[in-house]
């Protein structure tokens, strides 16, 4: 018996054979090219090819269905496109996961975008892989999916061959090749307990998300295109926390029209019927490009040229999304908030451009709506000036993801670092109990959009502090709401706030 330790990333037991697949991207071998024009046609065909099969990957009714995941780490795309290319030059074929055959977990050294989409959850009952992060985009199509992971083994991964009987602990973060029958047993039991939790929470579907002392939370999904809806409301979601819009940026293959923009953003809310929906303004940059947008190479780039920073410059782009949104917001309740602020100018000047909006749609006669202007807290300067914030806007939610990240000094897809990058961690709980009680002084809602708004260790300490809105991914809304039917606000309030 061999026991690795590594990073849970989606909960949940997986037991069967490992089976390795070989997908590191290729090294490039220099050579002299006497034709220089057939290489270049060459390799333009291998491109062009390596982009129609990802499409193909990209709108496939599965990868729709798997709300906002791929668009957290666009760094992978790039290898994947560029390991396609490579391997189309060199004659060989892309590594098709989807061809597997029998029920297996999958090693390797880490899953591009394309294959994670490709998993077969009847056939792939869970994967370990030697890199990666909690945050990676294997990582969070896995918890999309219920697919148990174990992430981060490094060099233990060699430890293992192919063929091994292992059991995977998600919960743990723990893989175990060739265990003994009892401890074998053991896990089969924790496998169905689990299933049977799973199904026992389809019975919270329609109670309401209220403590045991009478205080109403609210708990919303999170989405990155406009079929997530079906995920939100299949798990009885009460809106939608943070709708991603960069996928219109990135799908549409350049800037797409207002009007594009407008049925995007009216189908959410019509489906949603009523229920809020929380749209997040263009967050490009750092880790996030899109084809027609031309960004700066910048040695630090998620400190520099992103999100609101571009839309203050880039005017006529923000004002596209702007009317669009104003416009959508006739069909339903619609709240938007601007990322990365860090000052009370950057507020004035974005809601100035929403004022101009409404100026030139009402001198045109076109239709608008009312909305609900919001800003996320994910920097350190927005969570310690938020008192003075909170007077300009109608709600706070807050980006944990990225708050850790500069409030700790800790890149959250840097697998050295990895052990510190922790959403717990008292400072970063400090500023969002600042922000929490900025908004309640001031009579506005706060909610949590990031990934420790679903964990359940986190849960009484966000709603002590005052959070009154949690949005998670689909997959976790029945859970989140299983968790604030347990908790009693009316104990232990003073015995909470020291330990913050």
């Amino acid at each position: 018996m061999k026991r690795l330790t590594g990073i849970g990333a989606s909960r949940g037991v997986a037991i069967g054979k490992v089976h390795f697949i070989d997908n590191v991207v290729k090294r490039v071998e220099c050579d002299t090219v006497v034709d220089t024009v057939l290489e270049m046609e060459r390799f333009e065909e291998a491109r062009l090819k390596a982009i129609e099969m990802l499409e193909e990957l990209r709108f496939a009714q599965m990868f729709s269905a798997m709300e906002d995941a791929y668009l957290r780490e666009r760094s992978a795309d790039m290898i994947d496109i560029s390991s396609r290319v490579v391997r189309l030059l060199q004659g060989e074929a892309a590594y098709d996961v989807s061809q597997i055959k029998g029920q297996i977990i999958i090693a390797a050294k880490d899953l591009l975008p394309s294959e994670t989409i490709q998993l077969d959850r009847d056939r792939v009952l869970g994967f370990v892989t030697s890199g990666g992060s909690q945050v990676s985009h294997s990582s969070i199509l896995a918890r999309t999916m219920g697919i148990p992971s174990v992430i981060g083994l490094g060099d233990q991964l060699a430890e293992l061959v192919d063929g091994d009987m292992i059991v995977l602990d998600g919960f743990n973060g723990v893989l175990i090749a060739n265990p003994p029958d009892k401890l074998l047993k053991d896990y089969h039991c924790k496998q169905a307990e689990y299933q049977l939790y799973r199904e026992r929470l389809q019975t919270l579907k329609g109670v309401p998300s209220r403590t045991q002392d009478g205080v109403e939370i609210e708990i919303y999904g999170n989405i990155g295109h406009p079929s997530d809806v079906d995920s939100v409301l299949a798990n009885d979601g009460q809106g939608v926390g943070l709708f991603r819009t960069e996928f219109l940026y990135m799908e549409y293959g350049g800037i797409p029209s207002e009007q594009t923009q407008f049925e995007a953003y009216r189908s959410v809310l019509e489906r949603m019927n009523g229920r809020r929906v929380v749209v997040r303004t263009l967050d490009l940059g750092a880790d996030k490009a899109a084809p027609g947008i031309s960004l700066p190479a910048e040695e630090n780039p998620a400190l520099g040229y992103r999100a609101l920073r571009i839309c203050l410059k880039e005017q006529a782009l923000f004002k596209t999304q702007l009317r669009a949104l104003l416009r959508a917001a006739l069909y339903g309740h619609l709240a938007i908030m601007f990322p990365m602020v860090i000052s009370l100018d950057e507020i004035r000047q974005a809601k100035e451009l929403v004022e101009i909006c409404r100026e030139e749609l009402e001198q045109e006669g076109i239709p608008y709506g009312d909305m609900e202007l919001g800003i996320m807290i994910e920097t350190p300067a927005a969570a310690l000036l938020s008192d003075l914030f909170a007077p300009e806007v109608d709600f706070f939610s807050i980006g944990t993801n990225d708050l850790t990240q500069y409030t700790l000094a800790v890149d959250r897809m840097n697998m050295k670092v990895g052990d510190l990058y922790d959403p717990r961690n008292p400072a970063v709980l400090r500023l969002v109990q600042i922000a929490a009680e900025s908004a309640r002084r001031h009579g506005i809602w706060c909610g949590v959009c990031g990934e420790s708004a679903a964990d359940r260790r986190l849960t009484e300490h966000y709603l002590r502090m005052g959070v009154t809105e949690l949005s998670v991914t689909p997959a976790s809304i029945l859970e989140m709401r299983e968790k604030v039917l347990s908790i009693n606000l009316s104990t232990e309030k003073e015995h909470f706030m020291s330990r913050v």
